[in-house]
């Protein structure tokens, strides 16, 4: 019998240094990218900007915004290189990011994703999320717009 070590990821807070290499797996990984100035913005607004890296190679990142007064969370974007992708490193970068909520005091975390994406859909149930709504033509693509698909999670329900 052998046994299969799963790679684990050193999460740390994105800087501006990191820009090139987060941007370079953005615009690989989605057919519509977010700018440099929309990153550039999360950081300088303060959200949770956090970079997963294994060794020296950076493998993904995630974005979070918090709202105190309403005790929300809502991960903007959760996003795994490429390459990479199938090894369940998103979802260790999901549950670091559950952790960030949970020690922001935030207890309900929500976010968006793609009905095209049935392998992100399908981690986010796989965690607890339910679908709690639609949001029409949300995401842009290169011929028109797609639906969203919004899921909320309850974060005292994992603890």
């Amino acid at each position: 019998m052998s046994t299969v070590i799963k790679p684990v990821l050193q999460p740390r807070p994105m800087t501006e240094a990191d820009l090139p290499a987060v941007m370079a797996i953005e615009t690989r990984a989605y057919p519509v990218p977010w700018t440099l100035g929309i990153m550039r913005d999360c950081l300088r607004i303060g959200y949770h900007c956090w970079v997963y890296e294994q060794g020296s190679a950076l493998i993904g990142y995630a974005i979070l915004s918090t709202s105190m007064d309403v005790g929300e969370a809502h991960i903007l974007n959760l996003c795994v290189r490429p390459e990479s992708q199938g090894a369940g490193m998103g979802r260790q970068m999901l549950e670091h990011m559950l952790d960030v909520v949970r020690h922001s005091g935030c207890h309900l975390i929500l976010l968006e994703a793609r009905p095209s994406n049935p392998v992100a859909v399908q981690l986010y149930r796989s965690i607890g999320f339910e679908q709690i709504g639609r949001r029409k033509r949300y995401y842009p693509t290169p011929t028109g717009r797609e639906d969203a698909l919004v899921f909320a999670l309850d974060i005292s329900s994992l603890y």
